[in-house]
């Protein structure tokens, strides 16, 4: 059979006999991520191990994404590793990765999404609504920010930096009256329990690709592209490429405070709503909704560049 080597690992045509190495960031979530990858590639009789790092973007605390480079830094060093073949492949949480790629990597899949939805966490207040006048809510996500004041202007909004375990000591030490994490996180590491409420989508929008995994590869490992191609859900690939293009064509980055989520309707065709706020407050929150058949990849990405001309339309930038 033949074979070539490329970083002193063997690869055979047809299949990897070698060790996959997978690239992950060391957070306690970040971890789970890549152990669950690597469960599924090892029920399928691969040999898999972890290379753990740490990125600029857990490095870097006291500042917002936003000021800092973007989410951007949460992907480079794992790049690095894959682009030096000190690792084979790299699992992010899909809302991490940035909308375009560097030459020379692209996505081998995407896996079946967990819960999309944003939590209310707080060790008193069991909703929203039961929060007090001013109450002090953390998050970092502007995002986030322009939904919560679009519905309680009267919060005080404050950053908040961390990984998921920090980010809970530090509500939990009363530095905020409640703080919003993404669910999946949560649920994910066994913490369903901390989750008071999960906001409907309709009223606090996820953020393109939340609660998604996506592998990333060097785009000429097609070896690894086939080997890959048995976890991928296609459904929520198409779904979570159709959020991704709305983020794409309207220049999508930690900066932009851009909602956008798909779901696959009852008839059959995919329904995408995307929203953008100011967050300044000088501008009204900008909500809108799209449908198609979107069956394949090109349909999806299309119907999301649709969903972001509807934005610009009606006064987003």
């Amino acid at each position: 059979m033949l074979a070539f080597r490329r970083s002193e690992t063997t690869y055979f045509l047809g299949a990897i006999l070698s060790n996959i190495v997978i690239a992950t960031r060391e957070s306690r979530l970040a971890l789970w991520q890549a152990e669950h990858v690597q469960a599924l590639l090892q029920e399928r009789g691969h040999t898999v191990s972890l290379l753990g790092m740490t990125t600029r973007g857990d490095q870097i605390l006291d500042r917002t994404l936003s000021k800092v480079g973007g989410k951007g830094l949460f992907v480079k060093e794992l790049e690095l590793a894959l682009e030096e073949g000190r690792a084979d492949i790299a699992v992010h949480s899909l809302k991490d990765v940035p909308m375009e790629l560097p030459e020379g990597f692209t996505l081998a899949c995407v896996l079946e999404r967990e819960d999309p939805r944003d939590a209310l966490v707080s060790p008193r207040y069991a909703s929203l609504a039961e929060l007090p006048q001013g109450a002090v809510v953390g998050t970092s996500s502007l995002r986030r920010v322009v939904l919560l004041r679009a519905q309680r202007p009267d919060l005080r909004i404050e950053p908040l930096r961390g990984n998921l375990d920090t980010r809970l000591r530090k509500l939990d030490e009363g530095h905020y009256d409640a703080i919003v994490l993404a669910a999946a996180g949560l649920k994910r590491l066994g913490l369903e329990d901390r989750i008071r409420v999960a906001f409907d989508p309709d009223t606090m929008l996820p953020a393109a690709g939340q609660g998604a995994l996506g592998i990333e590869v060097r785009a000429d490992r097609q070896d690894l592209i086939d080997l890959l191609a048995p976890l991928a859900h296609r459904g929520d690939w198409l779904s979570t490429t159709a959020e991704r293009a709305v983020s794409r064509a309207m220049g999508g980055s930690c900066s932009m405070p851009l909602a956008a989520h798909a779901r696959r309707q009852a008839d059959g065709t995919l329904r995408i709503d995307a929203a953008w706020g100011d967050p300044e407050g000088d501008a009204p929150l900008v909500r809108v909704q799209a449908q198609a058949e979107a069956g394949d990849f090109t349909g999806a990405d299309a119907l999301g560049v649709h969903a972001a001309g509807l934005l610009r339309d009606a006064g987003a930038h």
